[in-house]
């Protein structure tokens, strides 16, 4: 039988059949191998074939794994040569940032952006705790609207403490299966408990000593919202390293470097040195944010050095 993954454990998965039947399953011996350097053959949002072990237990046997439309995937931070899915089957990530409590670094969010693209599936910035906003945070908050906005992204606001911007977020996720994610700490599960109120899920600050959240999450899950489709949420992330991105197809992850690429003069140009490049000519005439070119270098050079 046809089963959809719920949560993810590491060795168990609990899995929903097509009849709303719960299950525990675990895989087949063969699955363990066949990962291909990942840490999770099998990830939350996977559609799997399920035989039955003990009926009476709601116990099952993974033996099918179906081909995926699209995965979120990131270097396993105790791995570094593997990578983990994060999860399976979305039709948008929902990038979760604060400007403060913690902060998140734009890095991040164009490294999460980056990962988005490579494997087309939308993505949309919520920069979460407005209630927090001083001066230089509002003025942050505008310029990264701005910017994120000019390059195709969506941009949300919202505060769980003032109750603003969340009719926005509701409307984003009708009907959709998306990927809950950012730092530890940025509000994923009070922002998850505003939705499913009945879930009650632990919530917890920020590290005083070191302004880093803490985790919550341990492990990825879906949960069903009452109003049509579905969200998942990911334990917090401390980096998001990237995975499968060569150097020369970098560029082609970012939204205002990819249509200009044709116009450079030569085809295998990293838009850092080379002569006739038309992103530095962009950059130069203010068409491209510096900050953008920044973390595209940034990332450039750890792909580089490998040690990304």
């Amino acid at each position: 039988m046809k089963a959809l993954v719920y949560k993810s454990t590491g060795s168990w998965y609990l899995v929903r059949t097509e009849t709303g039947e719960r299950w525990n399953a675990r895989m087949k011996g063969i699955f363990k191998t066949e990962g291909m350097g990942s840490t999770n053959p099998v990830a939350v949002g996977d559609e799997v074939m399920l035989e039955p072990e003990h009926e009476t237990e709601s116990s099952a046997m993974i033996t099918e794994i179906f081909p995926r439309r699209n995965y979120i995937i990131r270097q396993a931070p105790s791995h570094k040569v593997n990578y983990q899915i994060v999860a399976a089957n979305l039709d948008q990530c929902l990038l979760i940032a604060t400007l403060r409590e913690p902060k998140t670094s734009q890095g991040f969010i164009d490294r999460f952006l980056v990962a988005c693209e490579s494997y087309h599936i939308p993505a949309v910035i919520l920069l979460n705790k407005s209630d927090l906003f001083r001066t230089r945070e509002h003025e942050r908050a505008d310029e990264w609207r701005r910017m994120y906005r000019s390059v195709g992204y969506s941009v949300l606001t919202a505060s769980i403490k003032e109750n603003t911007g969340l009719a926005q977020v509701t409307e984003l996720l009708m009907g959709k299966t998306t990927l809950f994610s950012g730092h530890s700490g940025v509000g994923k599960s009070s922002l998850i408990n505003i939705l499913l109120p009945s879930l009650l899920l632990k919530t917890q600050g920020v590290s005083g000593w070191s302004g880093k959240g803490i985790h919550t999450t341990t492990f990825a899950e879906m949960y069903d919202l009452e109003q049509g489709g579905r969200i998942i949420d990911t334990p917090g992330l401390r980096e998001f390293g990237l995975v499968d991105i060569s150097r020369q197809e970098l560029s082609h992850y970012f939204p205002e470097m990819r249509d200009r690429i044709q116009d450079c003069q030569f085809n295998n140009c990293l838009h850092v040195n080379e002569p006739g490049c038309a992103i530095k000519k962009a950059l130069g005439e203010g068409q491209i944010h510096v900050e953008r070119y920044i973390s595209y270098c940034n990332m450039l050079d750890s792909i580089n050095t490998s040690s990304y």
